[in-house]
Order: structure tokens, then sequence, then C-alpha cells
């Protein structure tokens, strides 16, 4: 008889290894099967991802997937159900995260705008302009300052004449000492703003003004939106003047304004002006926008006045010419800088018709380029006057004054705006009557269970967003 340990021994060390072998090929074929799963999922939001809005991208830059898929009413479900189409039913999804377009105050829209520039412009675009910055806050506050004064032009001057006839019915010598009678007032001008806004004086005889207008209460910026839900990585440093900037000239870049020559199909012509206002109608977002350029000149041009000795002399020669018919000679020196305040809103009326003609004017005005004289000062804004602006090589243009007022505009009403502009315009322009901003998928999670090896479930995560 022989004994068989050793047959025993190498029959249980076969069973070990066959044991090892088989877990090892099962662990083999669960990873297997959950890289798999994975693969096809993320394969399917890959493909639910590239159906983006085309009109979107190619207007606009935008990456974003319709969420209504053309029925202008978003599901969920409608996600889902592309999902299941390109990885199959292996895997149930549901969705924990989704973000649309207008999120956080239209978050991803800004983000993408910034990037588009940044890859396409380069943070170049901006450097010369972030030194003009502090530039146009001092502006801004002189033109806020000059407003003041502006509004209490006419008052003043009716508290010295309100004993006399009214300024514009009298004959008034003129200050060079000619003999020769002038028929007005220099404050016709003035009058006429007050009387029927700063469009009846500055609009040029050639241009058209446009009457389109638009809903507001169906904007994106008016309406109630449709909201996303989760936490989504964001661009740090969006504020910064760079980024303030580069999406203030995506804005310009994107959109019309009313010194464009070229019209297009839209539902507003002045679009810029709109995302600076706000407000319904063409004209009523030009004329705000001009009010604020002729404020922003008049402060400028008053402070040459000030500074020009022959023309604070002729101011005031009138100024004692009319302080003799208004039977008032103590009141010489207020008529004079009234006078002066209204010579410089002349100035400023003839600079905004070279701007919208597509000119430039200079930034501070010197004898040679100074255009209104006070003769012609009398007339402006009776109709009878047939002044234009003269160009200026060098000067500012209309689109620099848009640059400067958008950077001192709160940046979240310029982005809504910016939507409503964009949805405006699929609409009009390409038929989208569908499209809804707060219905575009930018970014997206969700969690995901697959059927793996012997029934087990596999529970994973998956994100994509436009970056």
């Amino acid at each position: 008889m022989k004994k068989a340990e050793i047959t025993v021994f190498l029959s249980l060390v076969f069973v070990l290894i066959v044991s090892f072998v088989l877990g090892i090929l099962q662990i083999s074929v669960i990873h297997t099967s959950k890289n798999l799963s994975r693969l096809t999922t993320d394969r399917a939001v890959f493909s639910v991802f590239g159906e983006y809005q085309t009109r979107l991208l190619e207007d606009y830059y935008i990456f974003a997937i319709d969420g209504s898929y053309g029925s202008g009413e978003f599901s969920q479900d409608k996600i889902l159900g592309r999902m299941y189409y390109y990885g199959g039913d292996g895997t149930k999804h549901e969705i924990t995260g989704i973000q649309f377009l207008t999120d956080n105050g239209g978050q991803s829209f800004r983000e993408q705008a910034l990037e588009y520039m940044e890859e396409t412009y380069g943070i170049g675009l901006v450097h010369d302009l972030t030194g003009l910055t502090a530039d146009w806050e001092t502006q801004e506050i002189q033109a806020e300052e000059i407003g003041k004064k502006e509004e209490t032009i006419l008052a003043d001057l009716e508290n010295l004449k309100e004993s006399a006839e009214s300024l514009s019915e009298e004959t008034v010598e003129k200050p060079g000492g000619e003999g020769e009678d002038i028929e007005g007032s220099p404050f016709t001008c003035i009058e006429q703003i007050e009387k029927a806004g700063i469009l009846s004086v500055v609009m040029p005889k050639d241009m058209e003004l446009s009457e389109k207008s638009i809903p507001l209460d169906s904007q994106v910026s008016k309406r109630e939106l449709l909201t996303g839900s989760g936490s989504f990585p964001m661009r740090q440093g969006m504020n910064g003047i760079s980024e303030r900037l580069l999406f203030d000239e995506y804005i310009l870049n994107s959109f019309t304004n009313a010194a464009d020559t070229e019209e297009k199909n839209r539902s507003l012509s002045y679009e810029v002006e709109y995302i600076l206002s706000g407000k319904a109608s063409d004209k009523d977002n030009l004329e705000a926008v001009l009010m604020k350029i002729f404020l922003i000149r008049m402060a400028l041009n008053y402070a040459y006045l000030l500074g020009d000795s022959g023309k604070k002399a002729e101011a005031e020669a009138l100024a004692f010419a009319l302080s003799v018919i208004l039977l008032i000679p103590e009141g010489t020196e207020i008529l004079k800088q009234l006078i002066l305040l209204a010579w410089a809103a002349g100035e400023s009326v003839a600079d905004i018709r070279t701007l919208l003609l597509g000119g430039r004017v200079p930034l501070i005005k010197t004898a040679e380029n100074w255009r209104i004289s006070l003769p012609e000062l009398l007339v402006l804004g009776d109709g009878s006057e047939q002044l234009q602006g003269a160009d200026t090589q060098g000067g500012i243009s209309y689109k620099e004054y848009l640059r400067a007022l958008l950077f001192l505009t709160n940046q979240n009403e310029t982005v809504m705006r910016s939507l409503d502009r964009i949805e405006e315009n699929l609409v009009s322009e390409h038929g989208l009557n569908f499209f809804r901003a707060d219905q575009c998928v930018t970014k997206i999670e969700m969690k995901n269970i697959a059927g793996i090896f012997g029934g087990m479930e596999y529970t994973y995560p998956v994100y994509f967003g436009y970056e």
C-alpha cells in the first residue's frame, strides 16, 4: 500500500488555484461591466449634448441644448428619453442637477461669452480700455452734476423775466456790436428739449427714427423663469474689470445700435440701447441713451467754455443785452452763466448729430473744433437751422460712448437683457417660435443605476457641462 498525501495536497492546491482564477475572472467581469456601463452613459450624455441649438451657436457662440426639443414645453423626460435612445435600456438614469442658460443671473451664458471672447480676441482686446474706466466714472459724475444744472436753467430764467415778455419773441442786438438784429433766444434748444425730448433736436435730417417695440412682460429679464437645481462649478473672477469689459465687447459685437447702417430683421433696431435702458420701444431706448451722452458732452463742453475767455466775453455781451431788455441789469452775471450752459447744450446737440451719423467728436473741445457759434445757438432747435456736426479724426465715436455706458451699467441687467435680445432675435430672424432661453440646458448631473453581473446593481454619477 502506498500513501496518497501528496495527491490530496495537490488536489487542494488545484482547487484553490481554480477558485482564485474564477474569482479573478468574476471580478474582471464585474469591473468590465461597470466600465462598459460608464462608457455607454458617457457616450449617451455626449450625444445628448451634441444636439445643441445650432442657431444659438452660429449667431451668438453659445452652446446649449433646447430642453423642449422644438416643442416649446420643457420636460426632463425628453432629455432622459434621448439618454435611453443613445445608451440603451440597460441603465436607469435620474437627473439630480440641471443648469439653464438663465440660472444665477445668466451665469453660464456669461461664462461662455467670456470664453469665446478670450479665445477669439484675447485679453489684450481690453488692455487699453482698463485705464479709461476711472475717466468714465468721473464723466458720469460730471454728467449727473450738469444734469441738475440743466434742469434749473429755464426755471432760473423764468425767475429773471417773470415780469417780461417771452424771450423767444424779443429782438436782441448781436453781441458783436454790428447793429444787426437777430430773432431768437439762446435758450430755444433747451426749451425744445424740455418740451419735446432730446430726440426732437438731435436727430440728423437724413436719419429715420425706428418705430419698433416689444412686449416687456414676455422678456427673459421680466417674466418668471424656469430654474435649475444642484450645485455646479463657477468661473472665478467674473466681475473683474477685464471680464466686464470683455463681456461689454461681446454685446457691442453681437447686437445692433443706432449708428449701424446695416438693417437686420430684428424686433428692435437699437439693441445696445435696449440693453442699456430696458424700455419697450426703440424710441424710448434711444432717447434715454442719448440723454446720458448729451449730459456727458454738456459737462465737457461747459468746462471748456469756462476756460475760453473769448467765448465768455461773447456770452457776457449777450447777457448784458438781455438784461437791458428785461430791465434787470443786476442779472447780467446770472444770465451769463445760463447762456454758457445753454451754449454747451447746443454744442452737445451738434456732437450727438455727428455721433449718430457715424462720425467722431473730440473728447475735449478747442477753439478750432468748437462747432456752434453764438448766433447759431439763437436758432438751434426752432426747426429752421440745418446744422450738422463735423467729424473729427481721432475723436470719440458713438460706439465708444456705448462702451462706456455699458461699463457703468449694472452687469446683472446687461446680461439678462442680452438674453432678451438673443431670444427675440432667434424668433424674428429664424422663426424659432419655440425657443426660450430658460429652457436651454448647459450643465447636468445624473445618478445612474446599471444592472451588472449576477443581478447586482452599480450606482454611479455622471456630469456634463459646456465649459
